[in-house]
């Protein structure tokens, strides 16, 4: 190639070489065996030239190489880096690839758990770690050239998307950010806002996935492709992908009836046709079971499969299924090396807690091959699966879908059993976004040639829905930033109420409201200028035509009023009668499909109130059973009854009346029209129309007629351009309120929390008070809880397991919410003060409704949950794993979790608390919890 390039070309091709060589990127290429994609270079290329960058790209696309690229030249320029993610288990994982590269002296390791060589020129953290220390004005941001923040599209997360805004908004100017993120449809948008509040940021976009992807159904003994391409190999050309019409054609039969009750005269021969034709559709449709579906991908050479069931029961069940049918994957050599391995890795864990995890039953499937992956498993036991995993030692796992949240866990195929999952609040079907970030594990760069997505046949299963799902690979970035209690202390301490508002109107989610308002205001101007016309087409040459359709506007909307209230009345008093009716009353029902005598069998009444909850918010009136004179029984509903109804006779029901027998049905039916079939309704008389003696309707017809307008000819066309008018102005009104709305949103929210924390004297204007320092070091969602419990000495007196019981109502949230249950509780002192929190809680709750701040629109106080007080006091009393699981039935993994989470809040109260000198215990016996707390299972580290 050389040879052909002219001697001017080669010399402009040799000083090129020349001036890469010199570059850090150069020496930094060769630390890899393969070469870096395009992609890759030009952000690491940005970053070299002192720009931030922005990179979207597929999972498992190697977006992580530009975070390691600021880390080498971080060390290169003798700066520091931090390198955040958003989960302990991403963090420790990275740590682990950095420490193999750069030496356990270079590099640290900070979450709520561990503290690892904190001081080192890299260190790796999670994302609210890095929060605190800019809050607190670390000595640690000393020196920091630069911060890479992983999965930087967690800044969605309703729940903790806030603390990537706080970071990416506080940083110090001087260092440089580098953000990695999944494919989002609006990068361009989010690069904005960075190049705004950040500086000169470059967007780097890569929607080229470095595996392609093959989308399947298995359904019954066949694997469907998913699209009938028209495109090249693997369908990443720009051809047009249609739905495979086998699975069109299936769901379509699946939808169809067998049986068409037209066809039943046709006899015998059809229906035994019908059934035969039945039988070999459901042998060809079925939903291979968990064992059969590995089986399958294992003889088609599709393993290593992550399948992903949304329920930890269903990974556990699907284990248990897969060993019960004598599933192996594994050949002796594979068993011996996955139990040294396990054996290797669980050697700190006491044989007694080995037996209350479940050990022995958890390594039997590892060494088959099989194992699950959940939220809800001993962290120890995660990895230990993530290891295994990656060695190809497990070669199936069915796991939640926290398993896709960044953890490097790469396998040939990926199955989904459902495209439903539980939201937290409802089943709903899952979005393009997240389909994306499943079925992104599929594919290992450098190991497979392909990745194969395989979606479970379901009955109702819709293909065009599925390949919609599936050909979305891009889902927009949503801002869920909210200021908070603790945000606007600190915030005020640093920067004074005037610049903290100003700071919060930075935020991407003040800029996407603001870019919303844009289009809003344009749409504004296109009405004003539409009002203008409308305004000439209603002019009348007699008067004021926007006048008289004003008064004309009146009438009728207080005719409409009038109606209105006829109607409730009506229906009021109609729910009254009913009220009064009993079991025996015969009545006339007056309306609807069941209309005529009828016997009542039960009023349909309320028992009472439900739940302990105020009201009958959704009571919709009385609902009477009743038996009617056509021998039906059927509750009626308030529709049935636009009058009034009273009782025409009364009739005794015999005890042995069952509603459900025709012949009791009949012989009640008889009595009832022999007792009162001869009695005529009571007919209802129509009541004389409001309207008719209302002051103001007549007032206004008085005024409509001696308008001068009334007598114009063309009045009815005049009234016609009024009406559009008015629609259009009523529209316009409403577009300004939402541009109102939406501007400084954040900041007026600012200014309510504000308000409530000067009221408790938090707040001075820019001075913050004693009590607002304190709540500047209480990080978490209950925070103006635990400082108002500090305040009131709550916590006082008791002793450490005590302490670590009330604590954990400030961070335990219940799966799911049962009212019915009562938690079980210490006694004695911690008790009256678990109780006594709950009273604070409603003091805060009452006050923030004053203030106009709203827990739905994610700010505010959650009532403290109580349900793991009693684990963390059993297990900081030095209670046994097994006892303390047992009573709590909770599985060990999430034991852990919350265990740890109340360590890290019980670590803040102790900084917060009030001195010893100043007689206060809260802060030594905060110290004493941590300590007893963290010991056994709660204590294995889960790092080296």
């Amino acid at each position: 190639m050389t040879e052909d390039l002219s001697p001017a070309e080669r010399y402009a091709a040799a000083r090129i070489r020349a001036a890469e060589e010199a570059t850090a990127l150069a020496p930094f290429r060769e630390l890899y065996e393969f070469e870096l994609d395009p992609f890759q270079i030009e952000a690491c290329q940005a970053l070299e030239s002192g720009k931030g960058v922005l990179v979207a790209a597929p999972t498992g696309s190697g977006k992580t190489i530009v975070g390691e690229f600021a880390v080498h030249l971080a060390l290169a320029q003798g700066r520091k880096c931090f390198y955040t993610t958003p989960i302990k288990a991403l963090s420790n994982q990275k740590y682990t690839d950095l420490v193999k590269r750069y030496g356990a002296e270079k590099v640290g390791l900070l979450t709520g758990d561990n503290s690892v060589n904190s001081d080192a020129p890299v260190v790796v953290m999670t994302t609210e770690v890095l929060r605190n220390m800019l809050y607190a004005g670390s000595q640690s941001l000393r020196g920091l050239g630069y911060v890479v923040m992983d999965e930087v599209h967690y800044l969605s997360d309703r729940f903790r998307g806030a603390v990537w805004e706080e970071v990416i908004i506080h940083l110090p100017e001087s260092v440089t950010l580098v953000s990695l993120s999944a494919t989002v449809s609006n990068a361009e948008e989010f690069g904005d806002w960075l190049d705004t509040v950040r500086g000169d940021t470059e967007v780097i976009v890569s929607e080229d996935r470095p595996v392609p992807l093959w989308q399947h159904v298995l359904a019954g003994r066949r694997m469907y492709d998913l699209f009938e391409e028209e495109t090249d190999h693997g369908g990443r050309g720009a051809g047009r992908r249609e739905v495979n019409p086998d699975l069109v054609r299936m769901a379509r039969m699946e939808s169809q009836r067998t049986y068409n009750p037209r066809e039943r005269r046709r006899g015998k021969m059809v229906r035994e046709a019908d059934r035969e034709r039945e039988r070999r559709q459901r042998n060809r449709i079925w939903t291979p079971a968990r064992p059969e579906v590995i089986e399958r991908l294992d003889a088609a050479g599709l393993l290593p499969a992550i399948t992903f069931i949304f329920s930890r029961a269903g990974c556990e069940a699907a284990v248990q299924q897969c060993m019960h049918a004598g599933l192996r994957l594994n050949d002796e050599d594979a068993r011996r090396r996955v139990r040294e391995i396990v054996e290797e890795r669980t050697a700190s864990i006491p044989g007694e807690d080995l037996n209350v995890l479940g050990y022995y039953e958890w390594l039997e499937g590892l060494e088959r091959g099989i194992a699950a992956h959940h939220a809800g498993m001993l962290p120890t036991f995660k990895e230990v699966v993530e290891e295994l995993f990656v060695r190809g030692l497990v070669k199936a796992v069915f796991a939640t879908e926290t398993l896709a949240l960044g953890i490097n866990m790469p396998a040939r195929s990926v199955v989904l059993e459902k495209l439903v999952k539980w939201n937290g609040e409802q089943h709903a079907d899952i979005t393009p976004g997240e389909y994306t970030q499943l079925t992104g594990r599929a594919g290992r760069r450098g190991i497979d040639v392909e990745g194969y997505a395989v979606v479970l046949w379901q009955r109702g299963m819709d293909p065009g829905a599925l390949a919609g799902l599936a050909g979305t690979r891009t889902y927009p970035l949503r801002s869920s930033f909210k200021p908070s209690y603790n945000m606007a202390v600190n915030l005020v301490q640093q920067f004074g109420r005037h610049r903290s508002r100003e700071l919060l109107e930075t935020s991407f989610a003040q800029f996407q409201a603001d870019k919303s308002v844009v289009g809003i205001s344009r749409q504004v101007q296109k009405n004003e200028e539409g009002l203008e016309g409308y305004r000439e087409g209603m002019t009348c040459h007699l008067g004021n035509f926007e006048e008289y359709a004003r008064l004309r506007r009146e009438l009728k909307d207080r005719e409409t009023e009038l109606a209105k209230q006829g109607v409730a009345q009506r229906r009021a008093a109609a729910a009254t009668s009913l009220e009064k009716l009993k079991p025996g009353d015969v009545i006339h029902v007056p309306a609807g499909k069941f209309a005529g005598l009828a016997l009542v069998l039960d009023p349909g009444l309320p028992a009472g109130r439900t739940n302990g909850h105020r009201g009958l918010e959704h009571y919709d009136g009385p609902r009477p059973l009743v038996l009617t004179a056509e021998r039906q029984v059927k509750r009626l509903a308030s529709m049935d009854f636009p009058v009034p109804v009273e009782a025409m006779e009364r009739m005794r029901i015999p005890k042995s009346f069952n509603a459900r027998s025709p012949q009791s049905r009949r012989d009640l039916a008889s009595a009832l029209r022999s007792k009162a079939g001869h009695i005529e309704p009571e007919r209802h008389r129509k009541q004389r129309a409001a309207a008719a003696d209302d002051r103001d309707i007549a007032r206004l017809r008085t005024e409509i007629r001696a308008h001068p307008c009334h007598g114009c000819d063309e009045r009815e066309d005049h009234a016609r351009w009024a009406e559009r008018y008015h629609r259009l102005q009523r529209d316009t009104k409403q577009l300004e309120r939402r541009i109102e709305g939406r501007t400084n949103t954040i900041a007026r929210t600012f200014d309510r929390i504000h308000a409530l924390l000067t009221e408790l004297d938090y707040l001075r204007g820019n001075e913050v008070t004693e009590h607002g320092r304190r709540l500047a070091r209480l990080y978490g969602e209950l925070d103006l809880l635990a400082s108002e419990c500090l305040r009131a000495g709550v916590w006082e007196g008791l002793n450490p397991p005590e302490l670590a019981a009330c604590v954990s109502a400030l961070v335990y949230e219940s799966r799911q919410s049962d009212d019915a249950v009562v938690p079980k509780t210490p006694t004695g002192k911690a008790q009256v003060a678990l109780g006594e929190m709950v009273r604070i809680w409603g003091r805060l709750d009452a006050l923030e409704e004053d203030h106009k701040i709203n827990q739905a629109e994610g700010v505010g106080q959650r009532e403290p949950d109580l349900g793991f007080a009693w684990a963390a006091y059993q297990w900081a009393s030095g209670k046994g794993l097994d006892e303390v699981l047992r009573e709590a039935e909770m599985p060990a993994g999430d034991f852990v979790r919350w265990s740890k989470q109340v360590i890290d809040v019980l670590g803040q109260i102790a900084a917060a608390a009030p001195s010893t000198s100043d007689g206060s215990t809260v802060a030594r016996n905060a110290r004493k919890a941590v300590d007893a707390l963290l010991r056994g299972v709660v204590a294995y580290s889960s790092v080296g």
